[in-house]
């Protein structure tokens, strides 16, 4: 059996079941250093992939979990391990040549004395050691670059949002009150006027459908607005269901806000919008969703071929359901400010063509 020249007592293991304490061998075959600390990355999937060895003596040994390292029992790494023998006697190399003997010590001569006379510490000394040379031997790459992140409307900002009138319930009927002869809000109203929760998705919902019916159907932006409100100051909980209902309510109230002039407010309910996207901490996983969402928005679903369908069947409802759909899809593009294939002028003519389709 073959041995590296400078171990014999040796065992191989997967990374992934490396320890601190343990004397790894290093990448040059030649030494070993005490790892410190470890540290597994896992892929997308959780899988352990990347086992991050901190070195005793510094530095940081980036290992695949599933590889085969080598990990000694001699502590003092970086010189051949004797098999034993007597003093004085020489020790077989691995080619079966003899090992060089052991210098005996000189005596000092007549015109020396011992302070001139080099011992073992001074020898020693002039040995570079496995805790002068692990870091030097380890090249750390560098960090990835982290996307920047979007950063979230501060107390300042969210003040400028105003606090509801009353309770949830009580703006929903103040809302309601307004347009007595309004079956779709009369409807939406009523299921809310049982209590609004805002834990549940079909709740959040009836408010999203209720802001737009009143802003896109009787053109009340006010009322629109105050509804919108109890929606859009709700946190990402990071249920994507729940958080569609207040996304498309922060895209209304900024477009709303928008043509109103108050572009500063507007500018808080997209700043919002956008908090779930600077929520990963992972850069690599940032990246990653930063470019599906980039795609998303540059290939926006605008329900064409449900319209054109709708449209050859005289089915005046069905369009009018879709053109709703594909105006929400034009608020998000907008409330981040376009994207690259569409921009802001371009989307401001079509929203402003399905507000007329769906009014008429």
């Amino acid at each position: 059996m073959t041995h590296p020249p400078a171990f014999r007592n040796y065992s191989e293991q997967q990374a992934g079941s490396l320890r601190a304490g343990d004397h790894l061998i290093l990448p040059d075959g030649n030494r070993s250093a005490e790892i410190h600390r470890v540290d597994v990355e896992t892929d997308d999937f959780g899988t352990p992939a990347m086992v991050l060895a901190t070195l005793s003596g510094g530095g940081v040994l980036r290992i695949a979990a599933g590889s085969l390292v080598r990990v000694t029992d001699d502590a003092g790494a970086g010189t051949p391990v004797s098999d034993g023998g007597a003093p004085g006697t020489p020790t077989p190399s691995d080619d079966g040549a003899p090992a060089p003997e052991e210098a005996e010590p000189v005596a000092p001569g007549p015109g020396t004395t011992e302070s001139d006379t080099p011992g073992p510490d001074a020898a020693e000394s002039d040995t570079p050691g496995p805790d002068n040379t692990a870091a030097a031997a380890v090249v750390v790459p560098p960090q990835p670059v982290a996307p920047p992140a979007v950063s979230g409307p501060s107390e300042a900002d969210l003040a400028l949002i105003p606090a509801p009138d009353g309770t949830p319930e009580s703006v929903v009927e103040a809302a309601a009150e307004d347009h007595p002869g309004a079956v779709g809000v009369l409807l939406l109203s009523e299921r809310l006027a049982k209590g609004i929760n805002t834990k549940s998705g079909s709740c959040l919902k009836d408010l999203s459908d209720l802001a737009h019916e009143l802003f896109v159907t009787l053109k009340d932006p006010d009322n629109a607005l105050a509804v919108a409100d109890l929606l859009n100051v709700l946190p990402f909980d990071g249920n994507p269901d729940r958080w569609a209902s207040v996304e498309s309510s922060l895209a209304l109230s900024s477009y709303i806000c928008r043509q109103l002039g108050q572009d500063q407010r507007a500018g808080i309910y997209e700043k919002l919008l956008r908090a779930p996207e600077a929520m990963e901490t992972d850069p690599f996983k940032a990246r990653i969703n930063a470019k599906v969402r980039q795609r998303s928005l540059n290939e926006p679903n605008l329900y064409d071929k449900e319209i054109f369908r709708s449209i050859d069947n005289a089915n005046q409802d069905a369009e009018r359901d879709w053109r709703m759909l594909r105006l929400e899809a034009l608020l998000f593009l907008r409330a981040h400010g376009g994207s690259e294939t569409i921009g802001t002028v371009e989307l401001e003519r079509r929203i402003a063509n399905e507000l007329e389709s769906v009014r008429a």
